[in-house]
């Protein structure tokens, strides 16, 4: 069996390679697209890290991939739906540089307060600037802390140990959790009025891209620093530019940027801002804690089957994985759609399955839905192995139970969600031996293929409303796909999903809820 490693890997993951009987492993960085394209059909497994870029195309080339191994945690870098559908397991190694990163956000802090950067360059530069280069204390001072991870808890701690008031913003963690940990729990405009520090520890998702904009910078105090070792485009570059220069923030520290590295950047040529080049992980140990794991488990999987850290694939046997392909399939989608549908921090999780399962332990099938809606509700990148860890610390209550009675399918996956905003309730079942529908959304009843661009439509059940929506689309050249219509139960609504052949803009979606018979549209990727 191949193994490729395409960027820098510590040497001593190579060497486990290399002393493992029935591998070969090759070593090349710093390959083109192309390069990499020409050469990946020959390998089983590809380790990288974040400048190899695993693409539908690079994907589509490599034949007998079986694997990608991540040495670190995240991964913008891969396309993990593509991956997917090739039955390519991605894998990461979470934990490996938690604290190292929460420790470079604490020196980049430390660092931006005391102006040591420009201390440093002046100094060097014979020129003695003490009175220009006045720093401040951070004793005292309030760290508003933007997700709390487990990066972000990390930091908190950290903070809390320099004598500094620290406060969480996290929408996805209950107020009790944080309180718990002795920290006080604030909405986000709160944290940003009585801030004099803020780092951000998300991911970088559809939500959370941009999230700190010039309406956020408005309602900070003035002379507040922030910070950003997270991902970049959490923060818009150009916002944070008018920001600095207004006055409004006073300084800024940066480990990642919107385009990396970044290019004629013009916030790189501001005083008040200090930059590192994406060293938030680089550190010895953690390189040498994320080699050793990623080869571990890119091992361990090519040579006993067995999955560990795999974002897109539970930690099973090959056998049992086989048998359980279609439930674990219609589970994390079940919980994908449930993380689309609810609102507020999730307290509690409650899984039910009903009918003929064929004996098979389905614990999996729970933790691959508990994955899916948890996947963008926390702040860490959730996977097959820590969503029911990262629930029992968020005091997420989960439950689980089987019925050998069958309801109205052969078997049944039902998931109930309660928030601190309500409860969701969103069932499926497979058709055939493989083949998943969604067959409820709390009271509606319907039949729908969990798969596409989809919109989700609440409307009055009268002649008319599907027309006036397929009018709208057509103005707009969105084709329709697929479309599925629920019932409620007893009333006089019904819901519409509509399957479309590429994402509905949000300026369309404001134009279907203007439309008289039609109350709510949600769109829905899955």
């Amino acid at each position: 069996m191949k193994v490729l490693v395409s960027d820098v890997l510590g040497e001593i993951g190579i060497q486990m390679f290399e002393a493992e009987e029935g591998i070969d492993v090759d070593v090349k960085t710093g390959l083109s697209p192309e390069e990499l394209k020409s050469i990946i059909g020959k390998y089983d497994a590809l380790v990288i890290r974040s400048a190899t870029k695993v693409t539908r195309d690079l994907l589509d080339a490599a034949t007998n991939l079986k694997v990608v191994g991540r040495a670190g945690i995240g991964l913008d870098n891969v396309d993990i739906p593509a991956a997917t559908q090739k039955g390519v397991a991605v894998m990461n190694t979470p934990g490996g540089n938690v604290v190292t990163t929460a420790e470079h956000t604490i020196a980049m802090m430390m660092s931006l307060t005391r102006n040591i950067p420009r201390g440093t360059a002046t100094l060097k530069a014979q020129a003695w600037e003490k009175k220009k280069l006045q720093g401040r204390e951070i004793f005292e001072k309030v760290l508003g802390v933007i997700g709390y991870g487990k990066i972000g808890a990390v930091v908190a701690n950290r903070a809390r140990g320099l004598k500094m008031q620290v406060v969480i913003h996290d929408p996805y963690v209950t107020s009790e959790q944080v309180e718990k940990d002795g920290y006080r729990s604030v909405s986000l405009d709160e944290l940003y009025e009585i801030s004099d520090y803020i780092t951000v520890h998300v991911p970088k998702l559809k939500e959370t891209t941009g999230l700190i904009n010039r309406a956020a910078f408005e309602k900070m105090k003035p002379g507040v620093m922030v910070l950003n070792c997270a991902r970049g485009g959490i923060i818009n570059e150009g916002d944070l530019y008018e920001a600095i220069k207004e006055g409004k923030v006073a300084g800024a520290a940066l480990d990642v940027f919107e385009t990396e590295p970044p290019k004629d950047l013009p916030l790189l040529q501001l005083d008040e801002v200090i930059c590192t080049p994406h060293l938030g992980a680089s550190t010895r140990e953690a390189q040498t804690n994320v080699a050793v794991a990623v080869a571990e488990q890119i091992i361990d999987f090519l040579k006993n089957g067995s999955v560990r850290n795999a974002v897109n694939a539970p930690s099973v046997t090959g056998r049992l994985l086989e048998k359980l392909g279609p439930y674990l399939s219609l589970g994390e989608q079940i919980g994908i759609l449930q993380s689309q549908l609810i609102d507020g921090a999730i307290t509690e999780v409650a899984i039910e399955y009903a009918g003929d399962f064929q004996d098979l332990d389905l614990s999996p099938v729970s933790t691959a839905a508990l994955k899916g809606v948890m996947d963008t509700h926390a702040r860490d990148m959730v996977n097959f192995v820590n969503a029911p860890t990262i629930a029992k610390e968020r005091g997420i209550k989960v439950t689980e139970t089987i019925s050998s009675e069958p309801e109205d399918y052969l078997n049944l996956i039902t998931m109930r969600v309660t928030t601190t905003e309500g409860t969701s309730t969103v069932a499926g079942t497979l058709y055939g031996k493989r083949e998943g529908r969604i067959v409820r959304i709390n009271s509606f009843r319907l039949e729908m293929i969990p798969r596409g661009h989809l919109a989700l439509i609440h409307n009055i059940d009268k002649p008319g409303s599907i027309g006036q929506i397929g009018t709208v689309l057509g103005k707009y050249d969105i084709n329709i796909d697929r479309m599925q219509v629920g019932q409620e139960e007893d009333g006089d609504h019904n819901i519409i999903f509509l399957c479309t052949d590429r994402p509905i803009p949000s300026d369309v979606i404001r134009k279907m809820q203007d439309l008289p018979l039609v109350k709510t549209v949600t769109p829905l990727e899955l």
